[in-house]
């Protein structure tokens, strides 16, 4: 039987080796691992007072940045465009030359490459955060009011099937033609009540006739709340509407008719008569008034396809 304590001699022996001697530079490095490196209290606390003096530097250029942007460039702009964001981020660059001129040399040349990615990513925050309270309301609004649920009919006889995808409203019908309730909802951050809005319905070419050759595809051309007939023919639908109701993804709740999902959209209906098989033009264009830009306006127009064919 072999006793323990010789098993173990003879695996720390294995071989009948000696064990390696350290080398010079072994120990040395082995004593360099266990080294701390020296405290400076008054270096840490000269540091601190430089990171202080940059985090004020940095924060004041951020926001003289975006209030330059927003009340001297902004003006000079017709609408929104890409400079906006693309030269206040190029403008972090210039954030370690800027300190080389405000900063005293004693706390300039005790900055790293960490200090420069911290200075750098607290002015775009800085810009940023007050560009968003600039730039929307109360304070102001960028945002054009829109059409949000794109368009609906009301349910009637004779629609077989519906679909809605990008901007194109497909009708199957199950005969010939069918009456039509043509229904949308205006929205917009403050007051959709008051955008101007020009509406019409075209076909091939021409603003959409009735049987007796009377326009009836000049839809709307005014505020919206001066549309009153309209208003009052969308609510008379009730919300039967053919593509249903909008639900809540996470409740599941309702939110009303998918023309119209918010409660603060304003809708707007028109019966265009008897539609048969073809292609309408839907055009749509808003303008609100008191924008930033040097038109003074936010504007949003867009064009939809009704697509009616006949299936059965």
């Amino acid at each position: 039987m072999v006793d323990v304590d010789d098993a173990m001699r003879t695996s720390a022996y294995s071989g009948g080796g000696k064990r390696r001697k350290k080398s010079d530079a072994d120990k040395w490095e082995e004593k360099q691992s266990r080294v701390i490196e020296p405290f400076d209290p008054a270096e840490h606390a000269l540091k601190e007072k430089g990171e202080a003096i940059s985090m004020w530097i940095v924060i004041i250029y951020g926001v003289t940045v975006c209030v330059l942007m927003r009340y001297v460039f902004m003006p000079t702009l017709p609408g929104p465009e890409r400079v906006l964001w693309l030269l206040p981020m190029l403008l972090s660059v210039t954030v370690p030359p800027l300190h080389r001129v405000l900063m005293p040399s004693e706390y300039y040349d005790m900055f790293t490459m960490s200090n420069w990615f911290r200075a750098c990513f607290l002015f775009v925050f800085s810009w940023l955060a007050l560009s968003f309270l600039l730039v929307n309301p109360p304070m102001a609004d960028i945002a054009a009011p829109a059409v949000g649920g794109g368009l609906d009919i009301e349910i009637t006889d004779g629609v077989e099937s519906s679909r809605w995808s990008k901007g194109t409203y497909t009708l199957g019908l199950n005969q010939d033609t069918v009456d039509v309730v043509l229904g949308m909802g205006v929205r917009d951050n403050i007051d959709a009540a008051n955008a101007t809005m020009v509406a019409s319905v075209w076909y091939h070419g021409e603003l959409l006739k009735d049987s007796d050759g009377l326009v009836i595809g000049d839809l709307a051309n005014g505020t919206v709340a001066s549309h009153t007939e309209a208003i009052a023919a969308f609510d008379a639908v009730n919300g039967n509407w053919t593509r249903g109701d909008a639900k809540n993804s996470l409740t599941g709740d309702n939110l009303g008719p998918k023309v119209t999902p918010r409660s603060e959209d304003i809708g707007l209906a028109w019966d265009l008569g008897e539609l048969g098989p073809g292609e309408y033009t839907v055009q749509i264009s808003l303008v609100e008034d008191g924008a930033p830009w040097s038109t003074g306006q936010n504007s949003w127009s867009a064009e939809y396809t009704l697509v009616i064919t006949q299936i059965a």
